[in-house]
């Protein structure tokens, strides 16, 4: 009686809004009441192959249009969406896989290949299927909808599981977090009253639809009854030249893409008037710049996939190098080591409250427990709340340090671990350091074996072939020794001064 899910945004859309344009793709175009029908179809087709609650349905794509059938088809059967990071290694994609188990994996014909090798060697139950290109929902190896109701829905609780979107490996194990419709639905209204979106916005979906940002915007557009533009993925001219030929007011943006955007709309004539939103990360510089050129808001923010987004957002500008103030259905609360708040001022964990707090990692217990201890999610991320209650990043804690380049998260613990399967390297430390393109790059620190020799080339190849290429380090230094603590284990704070200028 009181639940409100996905599928019933598709619904509400299809009722209210039934002509107005939803999707598009290309030359393709679908308004609401003809993205509800074919959501509706792909739901039978899969409920045919046996898709039923609880089910994963895994889907390793660049943006496209089922995307977004395949969230209104999922929430309709209680089938849990799994979208994959297609730049991650075949290793990493294995893991996920073998960690979640679908039923069932979509795939685009760019990833076709890859994933049918992957899975004929690893996984040869996972049913493969491939989204076309000549329309919504043409889908090969479905079988075609007969265009008879099978069978009615099954009921959908809001906590009940939406999708699973998998974080990176702070530990060595990546985590599927787990969002409920409850989760996304309330991440939508924070966001649309935060930013004041409207029923007439158009997002341009040039952010990844597997990141956390990026399906939030898309699904805060969805559910104001605005207009989803897709990109297959990012591409500053086509970009500029969509946000002209369509009218789009909302971008999301993580370093380089501002940087680039603006280059290419200097290079060229675009109108791109009727931006009015960016949501992102980027410098203060590049910010004030961008805004000065377009007259649109970039709103910062801090957020989680955990937290199903964002945690604090405001215009950038309001006051530069903060990341905003609490979202209105978002609680947040800076700790000491022994979960006492601290002052006003003072540098603690962040730690958050609220229906956006995800519903745990996927099958792992006993880090659930350890995050959400004391009824509060334990971010692993440090801050400080200023007088005025914008939030001030610091970094992460020292078990969960973290590098991000370019949006993507990186976690040294898993580089260090590839980088040490080399057999010229004898010990590493992996930091951040200031990147120009990137905003953060990765740095190995590393000592080598007597006798041996190695390049930044040669190293980065060794983990491109290993792990996502985003995860490579970009810089290196080769060093007689690394600095210890007490008890043997390298300092990173050490290093970081040492190396991380």
């Amino acid at each position: 009686m009181r639940n409100f899910t996905i599928y019933d945004i598709y619904q509400r859309n299809a009722l209210h809004s039934s002509s107005k344009t939803a999707l598009v793709s290309g030359s393709q175009r679908i308004n609401f009441a003809g993205l509800l029908e074919e959501t509706e179809k792909l739901a039978y087709r899969l409920a045919d192959a046996g898709i039923g609650k609880g089910d994963r349905l895994a889907v390793l794509a660049h943006n496209h249009p089922d995307f977004f059938l395949l969230f209104g088809a999922a929430a309709a059967l209680g089938a849990i969406a799994v979208p994959i990071n297609w730049r991650l290694s075949d290793p990493e994609i294995e893991f996920i896989l073998k960690d979640c188990r679908p039923a069932l994996l979509l795939t685009d014909e760019a990833q076709e290949k890859r994933i049918r090798e992957t899975a004929k060697q690893n996984f040869p139950e996972i049913r493969i299927c491939t989204m076309g290109t000549s329309g919504f929902g043409e889908i090969k190896g479905l079988r075609k909808y007969s265009g008879e109701k099978q069978a009615d829905f099954p009921q959908i609780s809001a906590d009940d599981p939406f999708c699973l979107i998998y974080t990176a490996a702070v530990d060595g194990r990546p985590g599927g977090a787990v969002l409920s419709h409850g989760n996304v639905v309330y991440g939508n209204m924070q966001t649309a009253a935060t930013m004041g979106l409207r029923g007439d916005e158009t997002y341009l979906n040039m952010l990844p639809l597997f990141h956390i940002t990026g399906l939030n915007l898309a699904m805060a557009t969805l559910h104001m009854g605005g207009k989803n533009v897709l990109m297959p993925k990012f591409d500053e001219k086509q970009c500029l030249e969509l946000t002209q030929a369509e009218k789009i007011s909302i971008w999301g943006s993580f370093p380089p893409m501002l940087s680039r955007l603006c280059e290419a709309a200097d290079a060229g004539t675009y109108d791109i008037s009727s931006l009015r939103h960016v949501l992102g990360l980027d410098g203060p510089d590049q910010i004030r710049i961008f805004e000065e050129k377009t007259g649109a808001t970039f709103w910062i923010l801090y957020g989680q996939t955990e937290t199903s987004g964002l945690v604090t957002f405001s215009p950038a500008l309001e006051k530069a190098g903060s990341a905003g103030k609490p979202g209105f259905l978002t609680k947040v609360k800076i700790v000491d080591e022994n979960e006492n708040e601290v002052q006003r001022g003072e540098v603690g964990e962040i730690t958050v409250q609220g229906p956006l707090v995800f519903q745990g990692f996927y099958q792992q217990e006993e880090k659930n427990r350890h995050t959400f201890r004391k009824d509060w999610h334990h971010t692993g991320d440090t801050g400080v709340l200023d007088e005025d209650g914008y939030l001030w990043f610091k970094g992460r804690k020292p078990e969960k340090e973290l590098i991000k380049p370019g949006g993507e998260n990186v976690y040294p613990a898993e580089v260090e671990a590839v980088i040490l399967e080399h057999p010229a390297v004898k010990a590493v430390s992996v930091i951040g350091v200031p990147d120009p393109k990137f905003g953060e790059g990765i740095k190995a620190v590393c000592v080598l074996k007597e006798g041996e020799s190695l390049t930044l080339k040669e190293l980065g190849e060794f983990v491109a072939e290993r792990i996502a290429r985003y995860k490579k380090p970009q810089y290196a230094e080769f060093v007689a020794e690394l600095p210890v603590k007490a008890d043997g284990a390298v300092d990173r704070e050490k290093v970081k001064e040492m190396y991380g200028k």
